[in-house]
């Protein structure tokens, strides 16, 4: 069932496209259209194109598409009913409460409320008697009751099914609890707790909803299953787009946001009054979480720990930072040392006079380069230099570079000019590499095409004619009548084109306005795009009643000749007297 087409419109027209998608997206005009760098995959040049005059939005680069709908739950992980409920509820339009199929929606708002419910299971066991080695471990790391309380945290008993038993007695079922991922299901079929005997961090969105748990092992237990224990994804939780501690540090992050890798090291911080901190969620860092922080900051501070590991970690994240257009800075904790354990030793303040010596992502880069080299002899040197040439070569601000050879020329005794000279031949290099990256991005809808469409592969030609058959008619809905009597939907060739074409003839049948809405609950995300890339293309925008023939014959000819290749009974004689007989019965009068 679909919530009524005047409310999907009332809900478009009070949430127009170019204002849904610019919190998110840096647009820029270009002509009737704008454009942006994807925020659902890491470019450099912007691929993502919002077209304000039909509602839509399409990347080039990755096949994203679709309305204000599709793109809000891409970026917030609604599914369709949920978009529309949520922009709906910004916009102060009231939904029906009959009509709609919110199955999926009640299966979220049960784990909600189990997540709800299994933290303050949890809260309540840590402050218990028997849960007093969990919070004397808490306590131990400088936490104090107010902080432990603000984060909600919690502890796990040693047991294999007291939350089962608990969550069952509050009316939950068995299989609520499993798509919670908050109980497991053995091999032999029996349910028990997934977290057992472990510290639990309660993860928040946003929006305040407890949508998952971190469990890290207690000091000195086993760490059967790792030393931490995370939820899974579920259909209220996908890890690689959400951050620990984002739901507290959206309020006090309009000018930075501090990135740490782990969850004590956010609740330290925020305790020390650094309420700006947060955390990836035991995943490497996504162009995800990239594009929220970048929704509610202006610059970055990358503080992870001083190991191999964590240095990786700063070159990954700082790469997708800069594609979001954010500033990044990096710091150096000294000793080796985590920002929890820096903090507790040193006190906020001297962590702040660290946080103000923050570097620049390049001189970080600069650092770390000369790592493991001996800068006191000729080879170690030389090995350095060409190291930080190329470092200096991904700059593309002439005046950072200028700057940046300047300082290194001066402090190793090397000409400027032939330091100058191996930076613009690496940089040279570095461009016409990006280039031919570009062009591959550029060719990819035909493979992103044909991924959302295999069957392109087996008929080509068919399905060429049926892409422009569907663009033709998107754009003029009243030709529908002919190709509706010319081109009976059985007769398309490829699957996905036949059911996008039998959803296009009975809207209109139904008198409908076309909109991408029409077809936003029964095609995939990814097949929304393929859609809008047909809806935005310039195919046929010139005499399509006579581009919309053409592509019926087209298509009624490789539909005849699939069926003799399947087919022996008639010859090809046969075949093709047939075939000029429909072709003639099709066109007549036409």
């Amino acid at each position: 069932m679909r919530i009524p087409e005047d409310i999907i419109q009332e809900i478009k027209y009070r949430n127009d496209i170019e204002s849904v998608i610019a919190p998110y997206v840096n647009l820029k005009r270009r002509g009737k259209n704008l454009v942006g760098l994807c925020p659902f995959h890491s470019e450099k040049t912007p691929s993502f194109t919002v077209y304000p005059e039909n509602g839509s939005f399409y990347c080039f680069g990755c096949g994203a598409g679709g309305d204000v709908f599709t793109f809000t739950g891409l970026m917030e992980n609604l599914d369709y009913v949920e978009s529309v409920k949520l922009l709906a509820e910004r916009s102060g339009v009231a939904l029906p409460q009959d009509g709609v199929d919110d199955s999926m929606q009640r299966l979220r708002n049960r784990i909600y409320d189990i997540n709800r419910d299994t933290a303050r299971f949890f809260h309540q066991y840590l402050m218990s008697e028997n849960g007093r080695p969990a919070l004397d471990y808490l306590r131990g790391r400088g936490l104090s009751l107010a902080t432990i309380r603000h984060f909600g945290l919690g502890a796990a008993p040693d047991s294999w099914d007291a939350l089962l038993v608990h969550l069952k007695q509050k009316g939950y079922t068995e299989s609520e609890l499993i798509a919670a991922n908050v109980v497991g299901k053995s091999q032999r079929g029996s349910l028990y707790d997934r977290f057992r005997k472990r510290v639990m961090f309660p993860i928040i969105n946003i929006r305040g909803n407890i949508i998952a748990f971190s469990g890290r092992a207690m000091p000195g237990e086993d760490k059967q299953g790792g030393k931490y224990v995370n939820t899974a994804d579920t259909p209220v939780y996908k890890k690689s787009a959400n951050l620990f501690g984002m739901n507290f540090a959206k309020n006090y992050c309009a000018e930075q946001i501090i990135l740490v890798e782990g969850n004590m090291d956010v609740i330290s911080l925020h305790q020390a009054g650094f309420q700006n901190a947060v955390a990836p969620l035991g995943t490497a860092f996504t162009t995800e979480q990239a594009n929220l922080l970048a929704r509610y900051t202006k610059e970055i501070v990358l503080m992870m720990d001083a190991d191999a590991a964590g240095q990786k970690a700063i070159r990954r994240a700082a790469e997708l930072l800069a594609n979001t257009g954010l500033s990044t800075r990096v710091v150096v904790i000294p000793d080796g040392k985590d920002p929890d354990e820096y903090i507790k030793k040193n006190g906020p303040e001297r962590f702040a006079a660290l946080l103000q010596g923050a570097v620049s992502d390049m001189e970080y880069k600069l650092l770390t380069a000369a790592n493991g080299l001996s800068l006191e002899t000729e080879e170690g040197k030389l090995k350095y230099l060409n190291a930080a040439a190329e470092i200096v070569a991904g700059a593309d601000d002439v005046v950072a570079r200028d700057l940046y050879i300047s300082r290194l020329s001066d402090q190793y005794g090397v000409s400027r000019t032939a330091l100058t000279a191996k930076v613009e031949e690496l940089r040279k290099r570095s461009i016409k590499t990006r280039r031919r990256k570009e062009i591959a991005d550029v060719l990819r809808p035909k493979s992103a095409r044909e991924d959302v469409n295999p069957e392109r592969r087996r008929s080509p030609k068919a399905a060429a004619a049926e892409e422009t058959l569907l663009a033709v008619l998107l754009k003029n809905p009243d030709f529908y009548l002919d190709a509706k009597e010319q081109l009976p939907p059985e007769k398309m060739v490829t699957a996905l084109n036949r059911r996008i074409y039998e959803i296009l003839l009975t809207a209109l049948d139904e008198g409908k306005q076309l909109d991408i809405s029409l077809f936003a609950e029964q095609l995939l995300p990814a097949e929304i795009g393929y859609l809008v890339s047909l809806q935005n293309s310039e195919k046929a925008r010139q005499n399509p009643k006579s581009v919309l023939k053409d592509c019926i014959r087209v298509i009624l000819e490789e539909d005849m000749m699939l069926q003799m290749a399947d087919s022996a009974d008639k010859s090809p004689e046969d075949w093709a007297q047939e075939l000029q007989k429909m072709i003639n019965q099709k066109t007549k009068g036409k």
